[in-house]
C-alpha cells in the first residue's frame, strides 16, 4: 500500500478508490483516485509518484480536479475516475457519475472531461453523460477502459445486466462489454460481451485494464460473487485475467492473473480495480485492497 487519504481535507475523508494511472513523462506517473467526504459524496484527486519507484510520492493534490454536477445532473452525487487517454495534445478523462435512486441504491453513467495542460486542470466536456442506459442496456454503465487503436477508439466498459434481491436488498450484476467510436464521444454499442459471468453465482466483473502486445491483447479486471461479497472474503473481489487476438473475443484465464489476496494486512480480504501500465518494460499493477479502497491504493510489480 502506497497511499491513503488522511482525513485532513474536507472533500477527502475516506477511500482512495479506483486508481487510474496516467504516464506524465519518463519520471512521473499520475494516479487519480476517488475519495469521499463526510456525506459519502465522491470526488477525484490525484497523487504523482516516481515511475521507477511508485512508493515515492512526489505530490498530492489539495483540491478535487472536478466538482459535483448541479442538482439533477448525472454526477451530482459523485465522480470517480476510470481512464485517461492522451490524444492530439489533449487528455481525455473518462469518469463515472453517480446518482442516488429510490427503487435501487444508485445509478451510474460515464462522463468525459478534458485537459489541455497535461492534466493540471480539467473541464467537463458536457454537463451530461456520453454513455448511459440505452434501449438494449436498460440499467447502468460504469468503468471504462479506452484505447485509440489505428484511429479507432475502443472501449471495454462495465454494463449492468440486472438487479437481484439478496437478503432483502437489491444488488447489481454487471459484466464487461465492448464498444467503438470514431471520436471518443459517440459510441457504437452493439451489446458485444467482452468478459461474461463464469457462472450464475458470479455477480460483478469490473474495471477492465487492457494492454496491446505484439501477439494480441491482455486484460486484467476484478470479479466477485453476487452474494455476501462484503462479508465473506472468498466471495469478494479477486483480480482476473484474459487474452484476445483481436480485443473483442476474449478467453478468461483467471488463474494467470498473477496476484491474490495477502495473508494479512491492507489487501488480505479483497483485491480490486486493477490498472496495469508498462513502465520501461516492467508491468506495474495499481489496485485497491480491503473495503473497496477504504484501506488505500497500492501496487504490485511483474518480474517476468
Amino acid at each position: 500500500m502506497i497511499y491513503n487519504v488522511d482525513g485532513s481535507l474536507p472533500w477527502a475523508q475516506s477511500h482512495a478508490q479506483i486508481p487510474t494511472v496516467d504516464v506524465l513523462d519518463d519520471r512521473r506517473l499520475r494516479i487519480y483516485y476517488s475519495t469521499r467526504d463526510q456525506a459519502n459524496l465522491s470526488r477525484t484527486g490525484f497523487i504523482d509518484v516516481d515511475s521507477s519507484a511508485p512508493e515515492k510520492i512526489l505530490h498530492v493534490s489539495q483540491s478535487p480536479i472536478l466538482e459535483l454536477g448541479t442538482p439533477g445532473t448525472f454526477d451530482d452525487c459523485g465522480l470517480m475516475p476510470s481512464w485517461v487517454v492522451t490524444h492530439n495534445g489533449l487528455k481525455y478523462l473518462y469518469y463515472i457519475g453517480w446518482n442516488v435512486r429510490n427503487t435501487v441504491p444508485y445509478h451510474n453513467s460515464i462522463g468525459l472531461a478534458v485537459s489541455d495542460d497535461n492534466g493540471d486542470t480539467y473541464r467537463k466536456l458536457f454537463p451530461g453523460p456520453i454513455m448511459d442506459r440505452t434501449a438494449s442496456e436498460p440499467f447502468f454503465c460504469a468503468t471504462s477502459c479506452v484505447h485509440v487503436d489505428n484511429g479507432v477508439w475502443r472501449n471495454w466498459y462495465l454494463s449492468c445486466t440486472e438487479w437481484v434481491t439478496v437478503h432483502g436488498k437489491p444488488e447489481p450484476r454487471y459484466n464487461l462489454k465492448y464498444a467503438e467510436s470514431s471520436d471518443g464521444i459517440h459510441w457504437k454499442r452493439d451489446g458485444v460481451v467482452a468478459i461474461d459471468y463464469a457462472n450464475d453465482q458470479e455477480g460483478g466483473i469490473v474495471r477492465a485494464s487492457v494492454l496491446k502486445q505484439p501477439d494480441g491483447y491482455v486484460m486484467w479486471y476484478s470479479y466477485r460473487s453476487h452474494r455476501d461479497y462484503r462479508e465473506n472474503s472468498s466471495l469478494s473481489y479477486r483480480i482476473g485475467f484474459a487474452r484476445s487476438t483481436d480485443g473483442i473475443k476474449w478467453t478468461r484465464l483467471d488463474q494467470d492473473a498473477g496476484i491474490d489476496v495477502s495473508p494479512e494486512g491492507w489487501d488480505s480480504f479483497m483485491v480490486a480495480y486493477p490498472h496495469v501500465v508498462d513502465v520501461g518494460g516492467r508491468l506495474h499493477m495499481f489496485y485497491n485492497g480491503n473495503g473497496f479502497g477504504k484501506t488505500g491504493l497500492g501496487y504490485a510489480t511483474s518480474f517476468q
